[in-house]
C-alpha cells in the first residue's frame, strides 16, 4: 500500500464534494456546517496537495474543471464508502429505533422501494418505515415525512438534496393494443395511435413533438397524475404512454415502442431536512438509498 498516496484529508474532499453537490461555497458551507472561507481554504490545500485546478471561481459561483469533474467520480465512490462503513457501525449497534416517513411518487413507492427497502430490515430491524405516495415537496417543509424523493431539486435551503439517479423512459403499450392497432414503426405513425397522459397534456405534448411525435390533444384518451393508474390503463389496453423504465418494465403484458427514439430522463433527487440530517435512524435510511438507487434506477428494459 502506498500510504503516501492517500496522505490528504477528508475534510478537504467533503468540501470539494459538498461544493459540486450543493453549487456554492455558501450552500456547502451550510451543508458542512462550517463556514465559506473555510470551504475555499479546503479546496484550495486540495488543489494544491494534488497539483490540479479542480474548480473555476468566478462571479457566477464555482465550476468544475475537466480534472475536477474526473476526480468527482471518484470521490462520490469514497463518499458511498465512508456512508456505508458508518453504517455498518450504526447497523451494528442496535440501538435504530424509531419511524422514519417517506414520500415518493407512487411509481417510485410501489416498483422501486420494496426492493431497497428490504435489506435494510436486516440492518435495522427495530426500524420501522412509513411511506407516504406523493409528488409535493411541502411534505417535507411540513415535517409531514423525514425524506423525499424527488424530479426537481428543492430550492428551499433548510432542505438538503443530492442528485441520485437518472431515471430513462421509454413508450409502452400492452400486446393486446398493439396486437389490434398495429406496431408504430416511425414516429409519424404515433399520429394514429392513442394515448394515456397528464391532466395537464399540454407540457407532454411540447415534448412528444420534440421526439418527432405529431400529436395532439385528441391523440390523448385517458389521464392521470398518478403513474401506477396511468401504467394500469396502459395495461388494460387504453393507449401508449411514456413511463420511467423502472415502471415500465415491471407492469406485465407491456411492450416498448420505437425503441430507437431517444426519450428524455428525469433526473432524482433524494431530499431530507438539514436538521434532520443529525439523526441516526433517518440518516442510516438516507444512506442506505443513497447506495442502492443508482443501481436500482437502471432496471432493464
Amino acid at each position: 500500500m502506498n500510504w503516501d498516496a492517500i496522505s490528504f484529508d477528508w475534510n478537504q474532499v467533503r468540501a470539494f464534494l459538498a461544493t459540486a453537490e450543493e453549487g456554492t461555497f455558501s450552500a456547502a458551507a451550510r451543508a458542512l456546517k462550517t463556514t465559506q472561507p473555510t470551504i475555499g481554504r479546503q479546496i484550495s490545500e486540495l488543489e494544491d496537495r494534488l497539483g490540479v485546478t479542480l474548480l473555476e471561481r468566478s462571479v457566477k459561483g464555482p465550476k468544475l474543471t475537466e480534472a475536477g469533474t474526473i476526480l468527482l467520480h471518484h470521490v462520490r465512490a469514497m463518499s458511498d464508502a465512508a456512508a456505508m462503513i458508518s453504517m455498518a457501525a450504526v447497523g451494528q449497534s442496535g440501538d435504530i429505533s424509531g419511524s422514519v416517513r417517506i414520500t415518493a411518487s407512487d411509481f417510485i413507492a410501489v416498483p422501486l422501494l420494496p426492493k431497497l427497502l428490504a435489506p435494510l430490515r436486516d440492518k435495522a430491524p427495530n426500524l420501522r418505515l412509513e411511506i407516504l405516495a406523493s409528488n409535493t415537496i411541502d411534505d417535507l417543509l411540513r415535517r409531514d415525512a423525514d425524506i423525499a424523493l424527488r424530479h426537481v431539486r428543492p430550492e428551499q435551503p433548510e432542505l438538503f438534496a443530492r442528485h441520485v439517479a437518472d431515471l430513462t423512459s421509454h413508450f409502452y403499450a400492452s400486446k393486446a393494443y398493439l396486437d389490434r392497432h398495429g406496431r408504430p414503426k416511425t414516429a409519424r405513425d404515433m399520429a394514429d395511435h392513442s394515448f394515456v397522459g397528464t391532466t395537464q397534456p399540454d407540457p407532454l405534448i411540447a415534448t412528444f413533438r420534440g421526439l418527432g411525435l405529431p400529436v395532439t390533444q385528441d391523440n390523448f384518451v385517458a389521464a392521470s397524475d398518478h403513474g401506477v393508474v396511468v401504467a394500469n390503463y396502459v395495461r388494460a389496453g387504453f393507449g401508449v404512454s411514456l413511463m420511467p423504465t423502472i415502471l415500465g418494465a415491471e407492469v406485465p403484458g407491456l411492450e416498448r415502442v420505437l425503441i430507437d427514439i431517444p426519450t428524455p430522463q428525469f433526473p432524482l433527487w433524494l431530499v431530507s431536512h438539514r436538521e434532520l440530517q443529525t439523526s441516526q435512524r433517518i440518516r442510516i435510511v438516507f444512506d442506505h438509498l443513497a447506495l442502492t438507487l443508482a443501481d436500482a434506477a437502471r432496471t432493464p428494459a
